[in-house]
């Protein structure tokens, strides 16, 4: 009998991940290796887990992961103001990522979001916050 994704389950796949838009942010489909996770380990965001209990190995399915489901809506508080002189001014766009220190736990990334007079507004919230994420999977195995 073939196995059936459950809450423990150990779970072989190849994924795509796109954003509403269309445009692919991440895929296994062309990579040589598919991806393996067990189910519950926190490794993956609960709301991609929820869609795939009950496939099975062979079975493809796409499915949509709201916001709330996934990375959360972007947190007014994880828009920080830092002085504009702390930073290269000719490098500065838009955009742009950068890494922070944040003490002793390492580096975190940040957005650039506005450039104002005095300060620059760097956006801390997951890149893919707010964003309703649309997946397409193919399960290989099951355990």
């Amino acid at each position: 009998m073939t196995a059936t994704i459950t809450s423990n389950s150990k779970v072989t796949l190849n994924f795509e991940l796109a954003l509403a838009s269309g445009d692919v942010v991440d895929s296994t489909f062309d990579a040589q290796q598919p991806a393996s996770f067990t189910m519950g380990d926190g490794s993956l965001l609960p709301g991609f887990e929820a869609k795939l209990l009950g496939l099975r190995p062979g079975q493809s399915a796409t499915f949509e992961v709201a916001p709330e489901e996934g990375f959360g809506q972007p947190a007014e508080a994880n828009f920080q103001r830092v002085p504009k002189s702390l930073f290269d001014e000719s490098s500065l766009e838009l955009g742009m990522v950068m890494s922070f220190s944040n003490g002793p736990e390492g580096e975190l990334p940040g957005i650039i979001h506005a450039i104002e007079d005095e300060e620059v507004v760097v956006n801390f919230n997951h890149p893919l916050s707010g964003e309703t994420l649309a997946f397409r999977v193919e399960i290989i195995d099951v355990e």
